[in-house]
């Protein structure tokens, strides 16, 4: 992280996002914050844009909005119930370096999908179940705290007051 924003040493990234992933990663110094965003005690919704491969229908959205079950540390477990919606046409984003796979004769699609919890990989995870692969994954936002007007490799500030008005309230 300190490779690309220049930010104090006490400042560290709350949660992850895989290598194949994008979008919003929060920085802080504040453990408390830490801890309420990472604790599953704590639902905060994550809401992700998904580039899937296939052509993703209403019995795919069904399926995810019930919850599916998928395996996490060889454990087979049940998603919490998700907010799964398509795109009507692919959302205004950045292209992908390096670019995802094309292939002409496999359509995309395009999904919003909102989640309350964070196992590890659940998104690309919830759409194989489904059998929809994800090809691009962007957490969008995290309960009010977005990437909304910003580029790849931006860093917004907040205060304090702000990061507990965007997130609890």
């Amino acid at each position: 992280m300190k490779d690309w924003f220049k930010v104090p040493p006490d400042v560290y990234p709350v949660g992850r996002l895989d290598y194949d992933s994008e979008g919003l990663l929060i920085l802080t110094n504040d453990k408390q914050l830490n801890h309420r965003l990472l604790s599953p005690a704590h639902e905060h919704q994550r809401e992700y844009w998904v580039q899937v491969e296939g052509e993703a229908m209403e019995t795919h959205l069904q399926k995810l909005r019930q919850g599916v079950d998928i395996n996490v540390d060889a454990k087979l477990i049940r998603t919490k119930k998700a907010i799964a919606e398509f795109f009507d046409e692919a959302p205004g984003v950045p292209e992908r370096t390096p670019p995802i796979r094309f292939r002409k004769s496999i359509p995309t699609s395009w999904l919003r999908l909102c989640i309350t919890e964070g196992k590890n990989r659940q998104v690309r995870r919830m759409t194989a179940a489904v059998g929809l692969p994800t090809l691009r994954l962007i957490r969008y936002r995290i309960e009010k705290i977005s990437i909304e007007g910003m580029n790849p490799g931006d860093l917004r500030e907040l205060q304090a007051n702000e990061i507990h008005d965007l997130l609890f309230s």
